[in-house]
Parts: C-alpha cells; sequence; structure tokens
C-alpha cells in the first residue's frame, strides 16, 4: 500500500467512482461474538490466542465465498490497465504481502514515493496508507491503487468499463461473483469487486509466529534467551518501542469489535531534518500534506511489525535496508544524513516524536532486539494456500 492519492484528488476519485459504480449495500447480517467466533455468514475467523475479532463494515459481512472471489482478484493482472500487474505484484504472500523493492512500481513503470506496506492483519488497521487519515476502509482504500492517477498503480482511471468487460467474460467469475454476491442483480461491479478484495485482506490474519507460540501457548522455548531478552528490552520504557507498536498487532493504529475508539496514530521519528527546519523530502512530508500543520511534518503510520523481517527495506520510503540498521536508527534517536539533499541530523528535529528519544545499547542488546523481531515471522502465513495465487499453476489470465 504505497498509495499516495493527493487529497482533493483522492476526493473527486471516490466521488467519481462512487457514482460511476453506484455502490450498493448488501445489507449485514453480522453475528459477532466473543473472540474467535464466526463473524458473520459462513464465515468462521479461527483466530490466535490474544487476537481481537476485525472490525466488518455492515454493508459487506465476510463469507467464505467473497474471500475466495477476493483471492482471485488479488491475483488477476487483468485488473491493471495494460494486464501487466496485479494486486500481488506489489503484494507478495513471501514478503507478507511486502515486495521488497524500495519503493511501489506501478504498472506503466512510474516509481512511488512509498514503499509497499505489509498487508498481514490489515483487516485490524484503523488506517490503511502511510499518511492519509481520511483512508479507513479496506472497499475504498482498493479504489486509489485501481484508479489513482498520482501515482499511477493499475492504472485503471477511465477504463473501468472494458475492466468489467474482462470480468464478465470469464466463466470462473461468472460462477464466483454469482456465488459472493447472490442478492445482487448485476453481481459484477466495481462495489463488488472492492468489496471482494478489501474480504480477502480481511482474511489475511498472521498470529502463528514463535514469538505467539511463547506468548500466547506457553511454549516456553519457542524462541531463544536472546529473543526473550530483545522482548523485555523492546517492552521497557528504555527502548519505547512498544508505545508505536504495541501488541498484539505490533502498531498503534488498530481497531477491532469492542474497542472504544478508532486509534489513529502518525509519528515523526527522526529520519529526516532538511536543513535543520524539520522539513521532509517535499514529496514526502506526511500527513502534513493533509493538515498543513508544522508540527505533523514528517508524521507517518507506525506499521505493523509482524512478518517484519520479510518485509524489507523498512520505513515509509525504504531508505532503511535491514533490521540492524533500524535498531541503529532508533537507538541514536534519528538518523544523520551528512551529504546531499537530504543532510541533516534527525535527531536534532524540532518535529521528531517525544519517544524516539534514543537510548544506550550494548551490541548485544541490539542483537537481541532484532532476534526479537524475527521471532515475529509466520512462516505459516507466508506459506498458507488459502492466500495464495488460485489461477492454474499461478499463471496470471491473459487481458
Amino acid at each position: 500500500m504505497s498509495h499516495t492519492a493527493r487529497p482533493a484528488s483522492l476526493h473527486r476519485l471516490l466521488m467519481a467512482v462512487a457514482c460511476l459504480t453506484g455502490i450498493a449495500s448488501c445489507g449485514g447480517d453480522e453475528m459477532f461474538g466473543p473472540r474467535g467466533a464466526t463473524a458473520s455468514g459462513n464465515y468462521v475467523w479461527n483466530l490466535p490466542p490474544g487476537f481481537p475479532t476485525p472490525e466488518v463494515p455492515a454493508d459487506n459481512p465476510m463469507s467464505v465465498e467473497k474471500v475466495e472471489l477476493g483471492r482471485h482478484l488479488f491475483y488477476d493482472t487483468r485488473l491493471s490497465g495494460n494486464g501487466s500487474m496485479s494486486c500481488a505484484s506489489c503484494h507478495e504472500q513471501a514478503r507478507a504481502f511486502s515486495d521488497g523493492r524500495l519503493v511501489g512500481i506501478g504498472s506503466t513503470g512510474e516509481a512511488h514515493p512509498r514503499n509497499s506496506m505489509a498487508l498481514s492483519n490489515v483487516g485490524y488497521a484503523s488506517v490503511l496508507n502511510w499518511a492519509n487519515p481520511n483512508i479507513i476502509e479496506l472497499e475504498k482504500q482498493a479504489l486509489i491503487p485501481m484508479f489513482g492517477e498520482h501515482p499511477v498503480e493499475l492504472g485503471l482511471s477511465g477504463r473501468e468499463a472494458e475492466l468489467l468487460r474482462r470480468v464478465r467474460v470469464d466463466t470462473t467469475y461468472l460462477r464466483l461473483f454469482a456465488a459472493g454476491f447472490p442478492g445482487e442483480a448485476e453481481p459484477v461491479s466495481v462495489a463488488t469487486i472492492t468489496k471482494a478484495l478489501a474480504s480477502f485482506e480481511r482474511a489475511l490474519v498472521s498470529g502463528n509466529s514463535p514469538y505467539d507460540r511463547y506468548k500466547f501457548r506457553n511454549e516456553r522455548t519457542a524462541i531463544s534467551e536472546s529473543a526473550k531478552r530483545g522482548e523485555a528490552l523492546f517492552f521497557s520504557e528504555k527502548a519505547e518501542c512498544f508505545h508505536c507498536h504495541a501488541a498484539p498487532i505490533f502498531t498503534g493504529s488498530v481497531s477491532y469489535v469492542g474497542k472504544t475508539f478508532r486509534e489513529q496514530e502518525f509519528f515523526n521519528n527522526g529520519l529526516y531534518n532538511l536543513g535543520g527546519t524539520g522539513a521532509y523530502p517535499a514529496n514526502n512530508v506526511g500527513i502534513h500534506e493533509f493538515t498543513g500543520r508544522p508540527e505533523d511534518m514528517g508524521a507517518f503510520k507506525a506499521p505493523s511489525l509482524r512478518n517484519v523481517a520479510v518485509s524489507a527495506p523498512y520505513m515509509h520510503d525504504g531508505s532503511i535496508a535491514t533490521l540492524e540498521e533500524v535498531v541503529d536508527h532508533y537507538a541514536r534517536g534519528g538518523r544523520l544524513i551528512t551529504t546531499g539533499p537530504n543532510a541533516g541530523d534527525g535527531h536534532l528535529s524540532p518535529y521528531r516524536n517525544g519517544f524516539i528519544t534514543g537510548f544506550e545499547a550494548t551490541a548485544q542488546e541490539r542483537l537481541d532486539l532484532v532476534e526479537f523481531l524475527r521471532t515475529l515471522t509466520d512462516s505459516t502465513f507466508l506459506t498458507d494456500r488459502r492466500f495464495s495465487n488460485p489461477w492454474p499453476n499461478g499463471r496470471n489470465p491473459a487481458p
């Protein structure tokens, strides 16, 4: 989710698509219960221990059929204008649904200003993009990569009719849409496509890491002694990591059933301080782009650390390559760039968040922190066939 549509253009985009497609309500019949209970319809969450029940919009209840439809759409290159990319092109399962690049690359080859965010546990996210406080629903977020123009991602702007035509001629989709949206007079629409994609993304729950087995299943040897020391440091007031990356999702921007309010947190972590003014590169100023407030300069969402070891590079612009460098960055309390157009000392930024103070850490303590972060890798999630490419032999259908 490197998606960075500008505020005004985003509003116009959402309004245009809503008018064009007549986004319809399916009617909801959720039956939320205790953790792990069936959420709605025939869908059973089977949540890991310690995980709350994700929120689901009333007009898009979960169903097995919709999740399966969404999986097909997620891996389908016909969802790009030139047929070259699918959602999975920037969100690879083996990388926790990130892509390993510094920044996302769209279907036309345009480089995006931001890194593709991992999607594990995205159903718990109270805000979905790096620095857009207005995009809080997966259904609306899906419109941005499909139809956004700044930057171009899947490149479908102005090609909505072509998209629907491509989908409607596929016999697999005729069956899947009818099953996913049985009450719709016209099951194939932009609205149902985005609802199915959102349902698949909500199903991407990851909670079977060695740390989960250690923490919630009392498997005391599931993580190393080094990782246990790293855990203690991570949750200490010395390192302060947990303030922005709270368990069990390991981000502060979360929402779920029973939570009293949706937390949205954005932080300036001292990555840049151009010219000593606190400024960030002009194409990446954080939520300052929306609020215009000086104190919001360089404030970005703290992403989930689930599966963080496989989702490098790091930060909103992919400018830190390894977990070791990430730990060094926070131990220093900001990044020092000595030369070039981005020169400046992030530690001295007037907008650096108060939790990013830096801390003394021995070489062993830094290794312990990294070892702990590696215990958050859920290898079963990365290979779960329910989330894999469903098309025969993993091929992408021709547009």
